[in-house]
């Protein structure tokens, strides 16, 4: 807390404002996990790296790719895809070979297919029955509304009506 007020304060003497400072520093990207001792020479090797580690699910992290996670298995990942690569190995073989490893839990995107079709259906089919629970429950209270507010008042309801009625106009 008070580094942002530092911050802040940083900024009113610079003559920026808050939002202004925010603005400026909201640009930069996330630190990758990724270590200098990884990094292949080759650019072209190292993006194609990237990019299949950024499809890649750390084992042990919270739906994080392989390239953010921090995590010693995440990092023995990153290095098994690189060496892949150094092989020759295309990207899809590389990711042919991880899930044959690891199988399709490794993906963070996995594919539309009998084992995984849980994944797929099992979200549409909650917010389905979410949405017949709400208007199931909608619908059983509109009718003990409806049957409430048609019922006659007995004589003592009325009498107690109209005594209240007449306390009003006093």
């Amino acid at each position: 807390m008070r580094t942002i007020a530092r911050a802040c304060a940083l900024s009113l003497a610079l003559g920026l404002t808050p939002l202004a400072l925010t603005s400026l520093v909201l640009p930069v990207g996330p630190a990758w996990a990724v270590q200098p001792d990884e990094v292949l020479a080759d650019p072209a090797l190292e993006a194609r790296a990237r990019d299949i580690s950024k499809d890649l699910r750390c084992l042990v992290c919270q739906n994080q790719s392989i390239d953010d996670s921090n995590a010693p298995l995440a990092r023995d990942l990153r290095v098994l895809v690189r060496e892949r690569l150094k092989a020759g190995d295309s990207d899809a073989g590389v990711m042919t070979y991880v899930t044959d490893r690891y199988g399709d839990y490794v993906l963070l995107r996995p594919p539309f297919k009998a084992t995984t079709l849980v994944l797929w259906v099992a979200p549409f089919a909650i917010l389905l029955l979410g949405g017949l629970a709400t208007a199931l429950f909608l619908r059983g209270r509109r009718g003990a509304t409806a049957e409430a507010d048609t019922a006659p008042l007995t004589e003592d309801e009325r009498r107690r009506l109209d005594a209240l009625l007449r306390k009003d106009d006093l």
